[in-house]
């Protein structure tokens, strides 16, 4: 393939992944957005086999092969509640990449000057950075560790000394260090990943996943000015990007600063609260009683978050909406921007369940709505409603914005205990006279409320 041709074979792979981005902006185009980015990366793909005629054919098909079965099957048998997690290894298995390409790179030894060296270098920190702070926070999201931040006297001195080191290790490489400088760089680089991720926990974690894919987008943007490939730096330029931007999205989200999210457990309070029940006195009631209080409204605004997925309790939730529908009760989902564990988690398994689009809400839009509500059905949700972001300066969540479930004349809770929400703290909204509790998984009791408000 000529070099004309190969031009402009990675202009069209580049404006797919563009489209896709784009497409990939709103449920409604997400799938079809998600195919130009599927039909971009293949042609990405082909015109290196077409274009670069690369050696070890057989191996590098047999990789193919292997990475896709693997994918398609992670893919295909991830639970909605694990997706965060699997975002974050992936984000964590492209930095690693960029990472060895680096290294690889830089042990071939061919002369190059010193600005091919200084990138090289910053790929080899910023990918081994990824890896190891993306694999953490698999590990923390899949629960196989503590969700709390882990902190440990001098933890700001020794992540500054690590990073200190690798600047001058990556000055040395850039003046003609040798590879075993690299590879010292690569250790220390990880170690670094670590101790970034560590001292972060509860609600901040989704943060550091979206940072951490914009860590891989910067990754593979120099990995392609280290090869040489115009098509890995735009691809690459525009996941940082749009990772970044996404990170600033939700800490504006969450009323607080990047830095504060991702470097506040160094300076003190933990960033999650006390983590047992209270004791406090709540109201609760069977589903029978509810279901009065649902089957009489006249709008009804439903308030979802993770212990929805938790539950799979997605498809019961529409079908209650629907038969509330069926009796002329205006019905709509508020969606906060960051319930459940990744921005569009909400979103996601709302469409999986077919709940029509128009019925989605979005933070800011359906905020005075709730004053106009008989009732704000919470389901599984619980640090997205939680006043204590408005009243209580204190609070690890305060100045982050919320849904205004507490606005709403009566408030339903469908939660399996009084135990606090993924930021640790206690929910003053329980204890609200106009908050009723319905004790349970969140699935069983829908089911419950759906077949009670069918016998009203």
């Amino acid at each position: 393939m000529t070099g004309s041709w190969t031009a402009l074979a990675y202009l069209v792979a580049a404006v797919c992944f563009i489209v896709a981005l784009k497409g990939l902006s709103s449920p409604r185009t997400a799938r079809p957005g998600n195919l130009v980015g599927v039909t971009g990366a293949t042609i990405a793909v082909l015109v290196v086999f077409l274009s670069e005629r690369p050696d070890n054919v057989p191996y590098i098909l047999a990789a193919l092969v292997v990475g896709g079965a693997v994918g398609a099957f992670s893919a295909r048998r991830v639970a909605m509640t694990a997706m965060p997690q699997m975002v974050g290894i992936f984000n964590g298995v492209g930095g690693g990449a960029g990472a060895l390409v680096a290294l690889l790179e830089l042990g071939r030894g061919d002369g190059a000057q010193w600005p091919g060296l200084a990138v090289a270098a910053f790929t080899v920190f910023i990918g081994a950075v990824t890896f190891s702070g993306s694999t953490l926070t698999f590990v923390k999201l899949q629960e196989l560790m503590t969700g709390r931040p882990l902190t440990f006297p001098g933890g700001r001195p020794v992540f500054i000394g690590v990073v200190a080191a690798n600047v001058a290790l990556g000055t040395w490489i850039t003046l003609g260090g040798a590879l075993w400088v690299a590879i010292v760089l690569a250790a220390l680089s990880l170690a670094a990943g670590l101790l970034l991720v560590l001292p972060v926990g509860g609600a901040d974690v989704p943060v550091v996943i979206a940072l951490l894919n914009a860590f891989s987008g910067i990754t593979v943007a120099a990995s392609g000015y280290v090869l040489g490939n115009s098509l890995l730096i735009v691809a690459g330029t525009l996941v940082g990007a749009s990772g970044m931007l996404l990170s600033r999205l939700m800490a504006k989200a969450m009323g607080r600063s990047l830095a504060n999210i991702m470097f506040g457990a160094f300076a003190g309070p933990s960033t999650l609260g006390a983590t047992t029940a209270t004791d406090r006195p709540v109201r609760s009631a069977g589903p029978e009683d509810i279901a009065i209080l649902l089957g009489y409204a006249r709008k009804v605004i439903v308030a979802p978050g993770y212990g929805l997925a938790v539950a799979q309790g997605q498809h019961a939730l529409r079908d209650l909406a629907e038969v509330l529908d069926g009796r002329g009760i205006e019905v709509a989902y508020a969606i906060h921007p960051v319930a459940g564990r990744m921005p569009g988690h909400m979103n996601v398994l709302l469409a999986e369940a077919d709940v029509p689009y128009d019925q989605l809400k979005e933070m800011d839009l359906v905020n005075p709505e709730f004053k106009t509500a008989d009732v704000t059905l919470v389901v599984g949700a619980n640090d997205v409603v939680n006043p204590a972001a408005r009243s209580a300066p204190g609070s690890p969540i305060y100045g982050m914005p919320i849904l205004a479930a507490d606005a709403s004349r009566s408030i339903v809770f469908l939660k399996r205990s009084l135990r606090p929400g993924f930021a640790g703290i206690d929910n003053e909204l329980l204890h609200d006279p106009k908050t009723t509790l319905l004790f349970g998984d969140a699935k069983d009791s829908l089911t419950k409320l759906v077949a009670a408000v069918k016998a009203l």
